[in-house]
């Protein structure tokens, strides 16, 4: 039987010892049993294999209607959406035959050479941009994000792609970031894995010594967790 996108993706997770069990302290201030960090794609191998595997979703939205099948670009928000953005559109033109672009932003606007606050597929109105980001606790990035894209131009988002939904409530409210994100600015966000996929997935995934990477411990820990903060 073909393993299931969430499920392929957790054993990538583990092997590139980008899924962290322990105690950490989030940007939120809150502790999780559970860090996903995007620092560990520091290879060719590791960033082209991220990049198809989010491919490969926004290739599954195409084709249950959720994502337009004419993207322009991909945007990835500096600094790590930056090689997200740049593998994805390699993966989307050579595993997908998408003919797609990459933009990314600059920190702080360029004011000699092309100069300019993006580098990449230049925005123009009209064109059809989709989001790429890794983990969203709280959506921040995202509403930084969009006035400098409005900025440029009167771009249409379509969409964006992460690659884990924490499914966790805001500090504010019952609703989990994704939802509240979608409900802000009017566009699907999609993961290519949620925790609880991920959790499930990685009671079935083995160690090298065939131990299971997701314990009876390490998964009450994460139910535990999701019971105070899941939305």
């Amino acid at each position: 039987m073909t393993e299931s996108l969430d499920h392929r993706f957790t054993k990538f997770l583990l092997d590139a010892q980008a899924l962290k069990f322990g105690e950490f302290t989030l940007k939120s201030g809150r502790k999780s049993p559970y860090f996903i960090n995007a620092g560990a794609f520091n290879d060719g191998r590791k960033i082209a294999t991220l990049g198809a595997f989010y491919a490969e979703k926004i290739a599954v939205e195409i084709e249950a209607g959720n994502l337009p099948n004419d993207i322009d670009t991909i945007f990835g928000p500096a600094y790590k959406g930056i090689p997200l953005g740049v593998s994805t559109a390699i993966a989307l033109t050579s595993d997908h035959g998408m003919e797609v672009g990459y933009t990314f932003d600059r920190k702080e606007k360029k004011d000699h050479g092309d100069g300019g606050m993006m580098v990449g597929t230049q925005l123009t109105d009209d064109m059809k941009v989709l989001l790429v980001d890794d983990v969203m606790t709280a959506g921040t990035a995202v509403r930084e994000v969009i006035p400098k894209l409005k900025a440029e131009a009167n771009v249409e988002v379509v969409g964006l792609v992460l690659s884990v939904d924490r499914m966790e409530k805001t500090k504010d409210s019952d609703t989990s970031a994704v939802k509240a994100v979608e409900a802000e600015f009017g566009f699907p966000v999609f993961a290519i894995a949620n925790v609880r996929e991920i959790f499930e997935a990685g009671q079935h995934i083995e160690t090298a010594d065939g131990t299971a990477y997701v314990t009876d411990e390490i998964k009450a820990a994460a139910d535990a967790y999701l019971e105070q903060y899941g939305a």
